[in-house]
């Protein structure tokens, strides 16, 4: 069993994100993180699941990742997602992530539980704390589904 523990933090709402990760393994310990220019905070969110289920070696693993993003854990246990990709995504944001997702999701046996954020969880605090220090870093990396979506949006209003 392997326990993961996922954050994203946007330094405003589109602004700086990063996204920060803790995967535990019995005495083993990977921390992973990572910045960008220009997203969202649910995006951050969503991204750190998304990386660290890709970091998994083994298909078929067994694997509860704990979140503080109702966005994320309540689009995947209440499987709003699922609807979601019956409709290809039409008019939903993050749609790029979403099917990202789903496609390292059924790779594996997957389990979320939701945590209360900036509370008493250790490795929750760790992940915000890799997700922020992500966001204010140099070298960040440009999210281009979210400046893709963003230079849509705005076409549409000229």
């Amino acid at each position: 069993m392997i326990s993961v523990f996922t954050d994203g933090a946007s330094r405003g709402n589109p602004g700086p994100g990063g996204y920060g990760v803790v995967m535990l393994a019995g005495a083993l310990r990977k921390e992973i993180s990572e910045g960008f220019r220009l997203t969202t905070n649910n995006r951050m969110e969503l991204l750190s699941v998304i990386v660290a289920l890709e970091a998994l070696k083994k298909e078929g693993t067994a694997v509860t990742i704990y979140s503080d993003s109702k966005y994320v854990v309540d689009s995947v246990e209440k499987k709003w997602v699922h609807g979601w990709e019956k409709k290809n995504f039409s008019g939903k944001k993050n749609a790029d992530l979403w099917a990202r997702f789903l496609r390292v999701y059924r790779k594996h046996n997957v389990k979320f539980v939701w945590v209360k954020g900036h509370a008493s969880n250790k490795e929750n605090n760790r992940c915000d704390e890799l997700a922020v220090a992500a966001a204010l870093g140099s070298g960040l990396k440009i999210d281009h589904g979210y400046e893709e979506e963003k230079k849509r949006e705005d076409s549409k209003l000229l």
